[in-house]
């Protein structure tokens, strides 16, 4: 009798073992079951796949639709703060918990802030060289340059001064200010990732077309354009595939991408009149983030991708920017988020935009036009030159 229940306890390992070692995607498939012409391969040694050319023949724009290994995309503490990420000093040291904004702009040689309305809300500007920007009292929403920023806290009024938090300081308000501008390219590697595929549509427009079709074509074309201004190209998913979000960021880390932008569309179904253009990057650790959407927003969790809070708000800034320019889109601003697994991982400056609501007839008219989709795409190359 007890070798029999031996044997069974044994067997019943054997079936956890061989379960636990299957890979899977988010949705709890197996990989290997995505599509029969993927092939799985470990992440040390990984080769990426061979280079697609387009015209004319002196243009490389490379696309992959290689399936890569899972990785756990809720990443666990080794992840975080214990990763391989290139250790980085800091940016500038960080002020106290909160700050004197007229100390701050002394401290940097720049001229104080300037109050600017007093009713019905109490605002001030600070500038420099690089532009100007409006802070509000009370507000997390600050303007940039005349477009919308969100900030991790809201300025205060101590004792007749504006009083900034000090990672608002440092991770928003230096990177704009101070910092010189971003060269983000020609000659470089970046990764497109179209947002949903195949049995994950995305969200649907009013007429009932599904998100991932428009975000590869915006995909596409956005290819090809950088392509055309020597950037090499490469797409997470270049045809209706479904497509982990580990896996999106595993190709990024295969191709030792420089930058790496997610393209998506929106939704606030039922309501129809929301609409505009939002451009996320990862939310600094020590921050809240803008929006969680009902999922845990642990402030003090660090990720790959927190190395480069600094170059990712400068990429979302030079993006937004001109996307806001040429589609004169609704402003609703440049926001973080720690929800958005295929930012997490990323190692390197990564966004992600949301290029409109579906869920607004208007907007959806013009999301579901080709030419609108080209002027979003020349839009983001512009930006890159």
């Amino acid at each position: 009798m007890f070798t029999f229940i031996r044997i069974i306890f044994l067997g019943v390992l054997v079936l956890l073992a061989g379960c636990a070692g299957a890979p899977r995607d988010n949705s709890g498939g197996l990989i290997a079951e995505q599509n029969a012409q993927f092939v799985e391969r470990p992440t040390e040694g990984f080769t990426p796949p061979s280079v697609f050319q387009t015209s004319p023949p002196k243009t490389i724009f490379q696309i992959t639709n290689a399936v890569l290994p899972t990785w756990h995309t809720n990443f666990s503490a080794a992840t975080k703060t214990n990763s391989s990420a290139p250790a980085k000093p800091p940016h500038r040291p960080v002020p106290p918990t909160f700050t004197s904004l007229n100390n701050w702009a002394v401290d940097n040689q720049l001229n104080p802030p300037q109050r600017l309305t007093g009713s019905p809300v109490v605002t001030y500007s600070i500038s420099s060289r690089n532009g100007i920007c409006v802070l509000e009292i009370g507000s997390r929403e600050a303007t940039w340059r005349g477009m919308s920023v969100h900030l991790g806290f809201t300025p205060e009024m101590i004792d007749g001064q504006i009083f900034v938090h000090g990672l608002d300081i440092i991770k928003t308000l230096s990177p704009l200010l101070l910092d010189p501008s971003p060269n983000f390219g020609p000659h470089k590697t970046i990764v497109i990732d179209p947002g949903h595929g195949g049995i994950n549509g995305g969200t649907v427009s009013i007429d009932g077309r599904a998100e991932k079709g428009f975000t590869l074509d915006w995909a596409r074309r956005l290819g090809s354009l950088l392509s055309a201004n020597g950037w090499t190209v490469y797409l997470t998913r270049t045809n209706d595939t479904d497509i982990s979000l580990s896996n999106r960021v595993a190709v990024a880390e295969a191709h030792h991408a420089d930058l790496f932008v997610s393209l998506h569309f929106n939704s606030s179904a039922p309501d129809h009149r929301q609409s505009g253009l939002e451009t996320y990057c990862l939310t600094p650790t020590g921050m809240p983030s803008t929006l969680t959407r009902g999922y845990t927003d642990s402030w003090t969790d660090a990720y790959p991708n927190n190395a480069y809070d600094l170059e990712n708000l400068q990429l979302a800034v030079r993006l937004h920017a001109a996307l806001l320019s040429a589609s004169g889109a609704e402003d609703r601003g440049i926001r973080r988020a720690r929800f958005m697994g295929v930012l997490l991982g990323q190692r390197r400056p990564a966004v992600l935009i949301e290029g409109g609501y579906l869920s607004n007839a208007r907007e959806a008219d013009k999301i579901e036009s080709g030419p609108y989709r080209q002027q979003l795409a020349e839009a983001v190359a512009n930006a890159l030159r």
